[in-house]
């Protein structure tokens, strides 16, 4: 499958709940002119802790370094959780370009900051502490979430995400996400850009608020969600799902789209 662009957001390399395979199957069988690997791609705050690099990890790091060598524009834009990268802002390695952040203008000529997010997260910036708790409590979530799955395939049931669950249903959770979309909004009402493109909070979604476009990548450890631009400029949201038959690639796409819309409204 050819796009023009993708863009992916917290893969999470390092940590235990993560959909690798996916992940992995998903960078296979794509291309793009350009790869936006929007930050927390590592997760260096679980390393720390305790190392976890299973193979996989290696194949899909060399997946990217490979795709960067045969001609795709590879940026990573470093999150929180590699934030250690951020200090190599403006370089480049393994032909792989490292901003913090960095403006992209679509195949129609419309301009879109990209960055990972958590510079507009208040409980990140103002309290390192509470944000390391909020990261232990989720990655403790997540290990349940991963029991609990195990027994449901066990018993012949269908994939069911406890926290994202939970996130549609706690209202706390659901005011928080608004709240990040509308102060990223507002932060950069200042630039010359249609809209921001980013990641952190774990939720994929593409929409106007007033004259700017939010779009959000989503994330590798929930959903297996990616923001990709087709060569009309037109942005939309897939879901990689790895484990449903898939159909000949004369037939029809080989991703479930979740999201199909974009700036003007249109279908992928």
């Amino acid at each position: 499958m050819k796009f023009r662009s993708i863009w992916i957001s917290d893969t999470h390399l390092g940590g235990k709940n993560i959909k690798s395979k996916e992940l992995l199957d998903f960078l296979t069988r794509t291309e793009s002119d350009y790869l936006y690997l929007v930050g927390d791609i590592f997760d260096l705050w679980q390393l720390r802790r305790k190392w976890y690099w299973p193979k996989i990890n290696n194949q899909i790091v060399d997946t990217i370094i490979k795709k960067a060598a045969s001609g795709t524009k590879v940026v990573y834009l470093p999150g929180n959780h590699d934030a250690g990268l951020r200090s190599y802002d403006n370089s480049t390695f393994n032909n792989i370009e490292i901003h913090n952040e960095i403006v992209h203008t679509s195949a129609n000529g419309e301009k879109f900051l990209v960055l990972h997010g958590d510079q507009f997260d208040c409980v990140v910036q103002q309290s390192k502490f509470l944000a390391t708790i909020g990261s232990i409590a989720y990655e403790s979530l997540l290990n349940l979430n991963r029991r609990y799955n195990k027994v449901r395939s066990y018993l012949g049931l269908e994939y069911h995400s406890i926290s994202a669950f939970l996130k549609k249903k706690c209202k706390s959770a659901v005011n928080y996400m608004g709240d990040f979309e509308r102060v990223v909004l507002e932060a950069i009402e200042s630039r010359q850009v249609q809209g921001v493109i980013c990641g952190h909070i774990h939720h994929a979604t593409i929409r106007t608020m007033g004259d700017k476009l939010y779009s959000n990548a989503g994330d590798w450890v929930e959903s297996g969600t990616a923001l990709v631009e087709n060569d009309g400029g037109t942005l939309g949201i897939v879901q990689w799902i790895q484990n449903k038959p898939q159909p000949a690639p004369a037939s029809k796409p080989v991703f479930e789209p979740v999201i199909a819309n974009n700036w003007n409204e249109k279908a992928i």
